[in-house]
């Protein structure tokens, strides 16, 4: 059985997340970081929360350097936001395959998102929400951002695909 840890002050718990999910717009400074250069720095991002899941972080193509986003042709389908389109960041010689995701024509609940973009934290050199370094969720399937801010258990890691 599954034991929700209890959030302390200031924290949420993936377990008082929604299903289906939900999506709500955040002013945190989000900030992604690869080969010593800042991919990505705003602050108006949205969060997707989900039942058992960190947040995932949606930044507006505004502020990603999208010089650096190569489409790769491979999708995949979500039941609530629809169909994700994959990109690698290249960076010179350095190819990142599937960093990150986007969905450019979401369900009518997500269509804040249709400019953004999701960065897998562990693909990255660092992600920071604020100034505090973020954690990915363990797994590469549903790229989560954990902080301190946030506690689980969380889905993604060995043994976890049946919750």
């Amino acid at each position: 059985m599954i034991q929700r840890i209890e959030p302390g002050p200031g924290q949420e718990s993936v377990w008082d997340y929604p299903r289906p999910p939900r999506l709500e717009p955040s002013d945190r400074r989000i900030r992604v970081i690869f080969n010593g250069e800042t991919i990505a720095d705003s602050t108006r991002t949205y969060r997707v929360l989900e039942t058992s899941h960190p947040p995932v972080y949606y930044i507006p193509l505004v502020d990603v350097a999208q010089r650096y986003l190569v489409p790769t042709g491979r999708s995949s389908f979500c039941e609530w936001k629809g169909v994700a389109q994959y990109y690698d960041l290249v960076m010179g010689d350095l190819r990142v395959e599937s960093a990150l995701w986007r969905y450019p024509s979401p369900t009518e609940q997500f269509q804040a998102i249709a400019d953004c973009v999701a960065f897998y934290p562990s693909k990255m050199d660092a992600c920071y929400v604020d100034d505090e370094p973020v954690t990915a969720q363990p797994g590469d399937f549903y790229g989560g951002w954990i902080t301190s801010q946030i506690v689980g258990p969380f889905k993604g890691g060995l043994g976890t695909w049946g919750w």
